[in-house]
């Protein structure tokens, strides 16, 4: 990749004044992949003026679950994951709850068209000529939503190369990549950052005889304008949901609809 930033985010696990951000990716045991979802975190708060912390699900640290509960004021959390599924529903919302102030939470970051946008560009650095076909390749998801989403990347992927893209996955719901990809495609991984699967989706892809394989996502400018974007609109909601602690002393009031002291924008 080509994009340059700090290695390390803005600050780690522990009090947060109000109006700061917590990005959270999955977490990867490749070290290199981790340090894209840091790099994100150190660009935004280097761009914003603010203080952003970079946080993951499992796999790495600082983990989420502690960020969040370490929080002293309230903080909206923007998921570095492409596509809605069960860390987005569930666990980052889970980690939300245990925070002991009010914590708002976005929806999955793709898809997107700066995400596109920024596919667009990966490919090209690659070398992939217009009008070449292209295939969005993604790790996959056995969740319906997800395969809905990836559905959508594909289309708007296929708008900004300006020719229809394919879509395949390594797992979950969906055609394999030797099913889809033809000898003289590009490929185009829906990934943010390296490790198991962008290196799966190089190796298949180019068994499967694609002449051109994309770089990663990574913190590629639109996709930390899109972060920056997506904590604006959470900031700018009207209402900010009561934490767990006080929704439990407060069972006489009407409170929010979000899950786990969260809500979804």
């Amino acid at each position: 990749m080509t994009d340059h930033a700090p290695s390390r985010p803005a600050t780690g696990p522990g009090t947060a004044p109000a109006g700061d951000v917590v990005t959270v990716a999955h977490g990867t045991r490749t070290p290199a992949g981790n340090e894209v979802a840091l790099t994100l975190a150190a660009t935004l708060a280097g761009r914003s003026g603010r203080r952003v912390t970079g946080a993951f699900v499992e796999l790495a640290d600082p983990l989420v679950t502690d960020v969040l509960a370490g929080l002293a004021e309230p903080a909206v959390v923007v998921p570095l994951l492409l596509t809605t599924g069960m860390h987005v529903r569930q666990d980052v919302p889970r980690a939300g709850a245990g925070a002991r102030v009010p914590v708002r939470v976005g929806r999955s970051l793709g898809p997107h068209a700066r995400l596109a946008t920024a596919q667009v560009d990966r490919l090209r650095e690659a070398g992939a000529e217009p009008g070449c076909p292209v295939v969005l390749v993604a790790a996959g998801s056995s969740d319906p939503l997800a395969q809905r989403d990836l559905a959508r990347a594909a289309e708007l992927l296929g708008r900004a190369w300006g020719g229809p893209a394919r879509l395949a996955v390594m797992s979950g719901i969906g055609p394999r990549v030797d099913e889809v990809v033809r000898p003289g495609d590009a490929v185009s991984p829906y990934l943010l950052a390296p490790g198991f699967f962008a290196r799966k989706v190089a190796e298949q892809a180019r068994a499967a005889g694609a002449t051109v394989v994309a770089d990663v996502l990574g913190a590629h400018p639109e996709v930390v304008a899109l972060v920056g974007q997506r904590a604006g609109a959470l900031e700018a909601a009207r209402r900010w949901p009561a934490p767990e602690s006080q929704r439990k002393s407060m069972s006489s009031v009407p409170v929010s609809s979000s899950v786990g002291g969260s809500t979804a924008s």
